[in-house]
């Protein structure tokens, strides 16, 4: 390779020159950029919560961040900035759409809700433009497509509403219909049978319960007045005598309380199946059976010796019972009837045993059908109400977009970095010195050695020629390392005197 340096250092000189040649044409590009800061707190938010629908804000504003360069949202961007102007061709309108979509971006800076918007042209005006277009899109995105989403629940929810008011008109006129058909046993309809049947019977137990009970009283006021327990007040005091003598016996009377005196000092001492008192006992009940024949004789006597007229039928208490007897009769016929309509109640409801289970299951599922209807109505309602709230909310305190850094243009080209770029075309340009070099030696081999010859070529060797160099020569040679050297040294000294001349007016500019 070094004997071939000559042809590596040309390389050099013409890679490099061409580099630079290259470099320097290179347009210049310009960013514009912009920054946005999306505000998601706001105080309505705790007021609000669980009556109105509240979205993630800030997830809905990092899909859109990631979604908004679509090729929709391009398409629209190119009209905006008036780039289709100079488009005369589909093919170049696509080319112009895949260009923008490559050079646009979206950056978030961490987790405050702050985004940079930017775009690289070689045509600064254009290039703001971009910016300020793509701008617009993210904050009408995501304006335009909250109020879409609210749009269309509550369309959707209007329209379920209404479903459910038609299934809700069908349900009620299904039961008014049944209560209707069933209006003799609407009743009994609703509660268990057995139940019903329960209560039924217990009312007309009591029923006939009080039917007896006046019977009985209207039996005893017929015994009275018919004389077989009469018990009438004297009408004068001539006939208080023969009054108390039908009310009394006194030697028996006196008997009767003194073994009962005697009875209670015994069972103070025995038990009741003690023989000493169920004697005692025995004697008192005979003698009140004596007592009460000869009471009853006295009385028929009484009332056969006595006038009708001023006996029973002048007696104010004979007039009572009889007034006492009317209203025990009304009182037995009101309660007769009563228990008449009981029996004829319990008969029917008896008779529906086989109707009724079917009834109740047919008012049972119309009434849950109805419930689901009527509970998904008014939830539905609800919902309606919650989503235009959270309609209004949104649209008073959804996302607000603040335009921190408006769109503008960096002042200085922000690529190529031609001190990058001239670098690499440095080391290119020696890279490709080295390259030719390299291939030069490989062309045109140079042996200097016996061994190397008779390896290559596999062939004896007779023997070798020595040379030696004379004094000019050596001086030709010198020469030729010292152009080699200048040559080389020229081309760094070129490059770094370049550098520092971007160096220079790059930091000027600054």
């Amino acid at each position: 390779m070094w004997q071939r340096r000559w042809i590596g250092l040309s390389a050099a000189w013409i890679v490099g020159i061409a580099a630079v040649v290259a470099v320097l044409r290179l347009p210049d590009v310009y960013e514009a950029s912009a920054r946005i800061y999306v505000d998601t707190q706001s105080v309505l938010k705790p007021l609000m919560q669980g009556l109105a629908v509240q979205p993630n804000v800030d997830q809905q504003v990092m899909i859109l961040s990631r979604t908004l360069i679509s090729r929709p949202n391009v398409e629209k961007l190119v009209r905006m900035a008036d780039l289709d102007l100079s488009v005369k061709s589909k093919a170049e309108q696509d080319g112009m759409i895949d260009a923008l979509t490559k050079g646009l971006k979206i950056e978030s800076l961490g987790r405050d809700n702050l985004y940079t918007l930017s775009y690289r042209d070689a045509k600064p005006e254009k290039a703001r433009r971009v910016v300020q277009s793509l701008t617009s899109i993210f904050v009408e995105s995501n304006l335009g497509e909250k109020r879409k989403d609210s749009d269309s629940a509550k369309k959707f929810i209007d329209e379920q509403i209404k479903a459910y008011e038609k299934k809700l008109e069908d349900a009620e006129n299904r039961l008014k219909e049944f209560k209707i058909r069933h209006m003799t046993t609407n009743d009994s309809v609703g509660k268990d049978y057995y139940t019903r049947l329960s209560e039924l019977t217990a009312v007309l137990g009591q029923a006939r319960l009080d039917l007896r009970e006046a019977e009985q009283s209207r039996d005893a006021l017929k015994r009275e007045i018919s004389g077989e327990e009469p018990i009438l007040l004297p009408e004068d005091g001539t006939s208080a005598a023969a009054a108390s003598s039908l009310a009394s016996v006194p030697e028996i009377d006196g008997r009767v309380d003194s073994l009962k005196r005697s009875l209670d000092g015994l069972l103070q001492k025995y038990t009741e199946q003690h023989p000493d008192v169920v004697g005692t006992k025995r004697v008192i009940h005979e003698l009140e059976d004596q007592k009460t024949q000869i009471l009853a004789a006295r009385r028929k006597a009484a009332v056969a010796s006595a006038k009708p007229t001023s006996s029973v039928f002048s007696n104010p208490v004979f007039q009572q019972l009889k007034v006492s007897l009317a209203e025990s009769e009304a009182n037995v016929a009101s309660l007769r009837a009563r228990v008449s309509e009981y029996e004829a109640r319990y008969a029917r409801l008896k008779d529906s045993a086989k109707v009724m289970p079917q009834m109740e299951a047919e008012l049972s599922q119309l009434n849950r059908d109805y419930d689901v209807y009527r509970r998904n109505y008014e939830t539905l309602v609800s919902r309606r109400e919650s989503a235009e709230m959270s309609g209004e909310m949104d649209a008073v305190s959804g996302a607000d977009f603040r335009l921190i850094d408006p769109p503008r243009v960096s002042p200085q080209p922000v690529a190529p970095n031609r001190i990058l770029l001239l670098l690499m075309a440095f080391g290119g340009a020696l890279s490709a010195g080295f390259l030719a070099s390299f291939v030069a030696s490989q062309a045109w081999p140079t042996f200097f050695d016996v061994r190397s010859v008779r390896e290559l070529t596999s062939l004896p060797v007779l023997g070798t020629v020595s040379m030696i160099v004379g004094e000019a020569q050596k001086r030709r040679e010198r020469r030729g390392l010292i152009g080699f050297l200048s040559g080389v040294f020229a081309l760094v000294g070129s490059y770094g005197a370049g550098l520092l001349v971007l160096f220079l007016l790059s930091t000027r500019a600054t």
